[in-house]
């Protein structure tokens, strides 16, 4: 009697104890060679994937791992960009409020609270010259980190490619990236003479042969950040204008990450606003969080057409769902009211007044800097530092580029935190940076006093 090879199975199933399946399954005719590659060794199930495999120890850590271990203590830190004061008290009221509110403990609509929304669509309709619809052109996403990496996964593919200039904000890169994405460079050239010469932000500037170069058939999408992060550059309208018609001539989206757009201190040109053709092909970001003082809060936004919102909402709905209801109601009160109490007017002279008070410290050492335009942040050339032959930096600061030993000199030896812009550069492109260190001034008047008298002690050091 022949047995088909499925009845024997089904008879070695029903009467060998599954202990002894393993061994005498082999020998069954026909088994032999997928019962050997079922028993392989397998690979490490505890791999990271590529995306986050073999990073280098980030310079946040960096720095916090330099502050724990100063001498000098408490460490003044003037490193990450998050306020050292509270939101304005209409936006605090406005979240106690909403914590009593159930609907406001409850689930968003994934687009956001309408209530917010339409804030935002009154908001910034004067500034785009037309009535943006806050169902259709506007979407929240929790914090503008967030809403960038849902645009990215909006309509960003393996092999695409993303032009971003540098120095860039570091989350672009991994946004990008982590969709499949292939990331183009292109440098803001500082000025020749920045080592030796307080200059406005306006002087890094883009090689525009080199940009138009690295554009190409897989290029889907470039990146503008302006106000600028690091370098406090407000890209100016002649600029935005030439970006402009590259994107249009190569039928680009461009993504114009303003977060910053309250804080400017020269004139400030949206390149949405340019022309319906740049509307048409442009999401705008904004964030509530930099606006009102509450970087924990992650109330982000999005601001463009429909043909693109609509995709940037769909992938902001797989990633999180929905964002924060509470204080995206606060938001949105806070939007309803800064106008009416002058709060953009006070927060941007605030805001100039640190700029201007902190950097009385670099002019008194003559230091020079890149005169922000607008932003929070200030970059100082440090090149006059000279740092000690022999100083004991550890080794994963040792091989690193000059500013991450500034960095951690600084910290060590006066107390003051600030962040080594060249982490917002590639490899190749670092010695643009490698002398400058990256100071945020949106801390409280006493500590941007306490920052300029340990800087002082830098004077032994200057050359």
């Amino acid at each position: 009697m022949i047995v088909g090879r499925a009845s024997l199975l089904s008879t070695f199933t029903r009467t060998v104890s599954p202990q002894s399946r393993l061994s005498i399954l082999p020998r069954l005719p026909g088994f032999g060679a997928r019962t050997m590659s079922a028993t392989a060794p397998r690979p490490d199930p505890f791999r990271p994937a590529k995306r986050v495999a073999g990073q280098r120890q980030d310079v946040w850590s960096i720095v916090n791992e330099a502050a724990a271990a100063s001498p000098v203590q408490p460490i003044v830190n003037m490193g990450q960009g998050f306020f050292g004061y509270n939101p304005p008290q209409f936006a605090i009221d406005a979240a106690k409020d909403a914590l009593d509110r159930v609907e406001c403990n409850q689930y968003s609509p994934t687009k956001g609270r309408p209530r917010l929304k339409k804030a935002i669509a009154d908001a910034y309709s004067p500034f785009f010259g037309r009535t943006l619809n806050p169902e259709t052109e506007v979407s929240i996403t929790t914090g503008a980190n967030e809403g960038m990496l849902s645009a990215f996964m909006g309509f960003i593919e393996p092999g695409d490619e993303v032009i971003v200039f540098e120095p860039f904000f570091d989350q672009y890169i991994s946004n990008i990236e982590m969709p499949g994405g292939t990331i183009r460079y292109v440098p803001l050239h500082p000025p020749k003479d920045g080592a030796t010469r307080t200059s406005p932000a306006s002087e890094w500037t883009i090689n525009f042969e080199e940009l138009e170069n690295t554009i190409n058939s897989k290029t889907r999408m470039i990146v503008l950040n302006s106000p600028h992060n690091p370098v406090g550059k407000v890209f100016s309208k002649e600029e935005l204008e030439r970006i402009g018609e590259l994107c249009i001539k190569h039928n680009l989206i461009i993504l114009s990450d303003e977060v910053y757009d309250r804080l400017f201190y020269v004139p400030f040109t949206r390149i949405a606003t340019l022309s319906p053709e740049l509307y048409e092909r442009t999401l705008t970001v904004g964030s509530a969080g930099k606006a009102f003082y509450a970087t924990g809060w992650r109330v982000g936004y999005l601001i463009g057409p429909e043909h693109l919102i609509k995709y940037v909402a769909g992938a902001h709905t797989r990633i999180c769902y929905s964002s924060v209801s509470p204080l995206q109601e606060a938001a949105a009160v806070a939007f309803e009211q800064a106008d009416k109490v002058g709060f953009w007017d006070e927060s941007r002279n605030d805001m100039k007044q640190k700029m201007e008070r902190f950097c009385q410290i670099f002019d008194e050492l003559g230091i020079p800097y890149s005169d922000p335009e607008g932003g929070y942040f200030v970059l100082a050339n440090m090149s006059s530092v000279k740092l000690p032959t022999d100083y004991p930096f550890p080794p994963h600061v040792a091989n690193r580029p000059r500013d991450f030993k500034l960095c951690w000199f600084l910290i060590q030896e006066v107390g003051v935190a600030a962040i080594p812009p060249t982490e917002f550069y590639t490899d190749a492109n670092t010695h643009i940076a490698e002398d400058y260190l990256r100071f945020a001034v949106c801390k409280n008047d006493d500590v941007l006093e306490s920052a300029k008298e340990r800087l002082r002690g830098l004077k032994k050091y200057i050359q």
